[in-house]
């Protein structure tokens, strides 16, 4: 490991972490919206204690994402100085808009909806958190704005070794930002969906206001089984996209080492060895790869090899290929994540259908653990497309090797030393969340009843739980 390992490990641990709570955020926002048109729609009181029990577990993800998400900007200048002056001035615009307006609108109106429950009016309660949601998914769409640039640089042009922004415009038709922003936040109201499911399945199995969580449970059901069946869809162009934005991503996710002919299997599952190159215990689905690209039954799939001698003839001598397992292995972890909760979504839907899905207490317990699938599936897509992009941090301009921090102002010892205090930083927010999770998901609809108990979290926590 030297410092440009250490850089990379530090930002890909803090960047994983800071993304268990986005997608739950972004989705969980969306929920509430819909959660708060059908209580002033129906007028019935029952669903505003329901949404207050969601909206407690909301702020404690939105504040500990927008904790680690402060850290992300400021590594830019600590361990990545020569990639942040080689692509400021194209960065600036999508992150000053969402510092500006997108985080500012949902910061400001999260305030309102959470404190302004009998301070406002119902519709403009309701407006707030609507507002909220709109944020939440403008902020993503301004982040993954910028990704996209690190994906398919477009706009720009190169002024005395760094890239100018040329078109704004460019920027915001990206065909790489409208295949990644989508698929990204379908994916986030499939997590949050989930994560509803888990909490309802628990409280529904210990019999805890069952009235109650059958209404988030059935709404939770429906919008996973529908986000589910989209985030296949939205998935699939963004994979065929890769095959002429970046064909050796594509060929590293399925290992394949040389160009295959007009009829390319797609690899279910291999044993893959980076380093003799070969794969073992292949297990192929034929023509499904090219049908995954090209649409159809014919179409050639550019192998590692091959691509690699046209890149070292564009870009000069050296290695361009990104590591074959970790990138293979994560795609295949995404997707059995996504058949996984497509499943159980389905099925969920199909026992409300029949009034049956409290009979199932096996299945209850099954969506208790579930919890797990939507944090693996996200955190193996950013995986396999950022280690995918490797070993470029700027597809076909900057490398990540001369995009990090020279020795002379960050050196090694700094990274290291850095890297064990966020480690034990965002450890402790980890504890500290938890801890908040349990006690709330355990108190249910009314935690009022647990003052006494509270106030000792309080002084334990240090005021964390305010």
């Amino acid at each position: 490991m030297d410092q440009l390992g250490f850089a990379r490990l530090q930002f890909g641990i803090t960047t994983i972490y800071h993304f268990f709570f986005v997608p739950i955020t972004i989705g969980l926002a969306f929920l509430l919206a819909i959660m708060e048109t059908i209580y002033v729609r129906s007028g019935n009181e029952d669903y505003k204690r329901v949404i207050q029990f969601w909206g407690r577990l909301f702020l404690i993800n939105f504040a500990v994402g927008v904790v680690t998400g402060l850290l992300q900007e400021f590594q830019f200048g600590m361990d990545w100085a020569n990639y942040s002056r080689f692509v400021g001035d194209v960065f600036g615009a999508p992150l000053a808009v969402e510092a500006l307006v997108a985080f500012f609108m949902e910061s400001t109106f999260i305030g309102i909806w959470n404190f302004g429950w009998e301070q406002v009016s119902k519709r403009v309660h309701l407006l707030s958190i609507w507002l909220v949601a709109l944020g939440t998914t403008l902020s993503g769409f301004w982040i993954l704005t910028a990704n996209s640039f690190m994906q398919e640089p477009v706009g720009y042009q190169m002024v005395h070794g760094t890239a100018q922004l040329k078109s704004f415009g460019a920027l915001l038709t990206n065909p790489q930002l409208w295949v990644e922003f989508p698929h990204t936040i379908l994916a986030a109201y499939l997590s949050a969906s989930f994560f509803v499911l888990a909490v309802s399945a628990y409280q529904l199995l210990r019999h805890h206001y069952p009235e109650f969580f059958k209404f988030s449970f059935r709404l939770a059901s429906i919008v996973a089984l529908v986000s589910a069946v989209l985030v296949i869809f939205a998935g699939d162009i963004q994979a065929s996209h890769l095959r002429t934005s970046q064909p050796m991503k594509l060929a590293a996710a399925e290992a394949l080492w040389n160009t295959t002919s007009q009829h390319a299997p797609w690899s279910a599952f291999a044993i893959v060895d980076g380093h003799t190159q070969k794969d073992y215990a292949q297990l192929q689905i034929p023509d499904m790869l090219t049908m995954l690209a090209y649409k159809r039954l014919s179409g050639s799939i550019a192998g590692i090899h091959q691509i690699q001698a046209q890149y070292v003839q564009k870009y000069g001598p050296g290695n361009y290929i990104p590591p074959i397992a970790p990138v293979y292995y994560s795609f295949r972890l995404m997707i059995l994540a996504g058949i996984l909760m497509l499943a159980f979504s389905a099925y969920a839907v199909y026992l409300l259908k029949r009034s049956q899905f409290q009979d199932k207490r096996w299945f209850l317990k099954v969506l208790e653990w579930s919890l797990i699938l939507p944090y693996l599936a996200n955190t193996a897509g950013w995986i396999m497309t950022e280690v995918g992009r490797q070993p470029w941090v700027v597809y076909g301009l900057l490398s990540t090797a001369r995009g990090v921090s020279s020795p002379q102002s960050v050196s090694m010892s700094d990274i290291i030393l850095s890297l064990v205090v966020f480690a034990v930083v965002y450890g402790a927010m980890a504890v500290a969340a938890i801890y908040l999770f349990r006690r709330y998901i355990h108190w249910g609809l009314d935690p009022t009843q647990h003052e006494h108990e509270l106030s000792n979290e309080e002084m334990f926590l240090g005021g964390t739980h305010a």
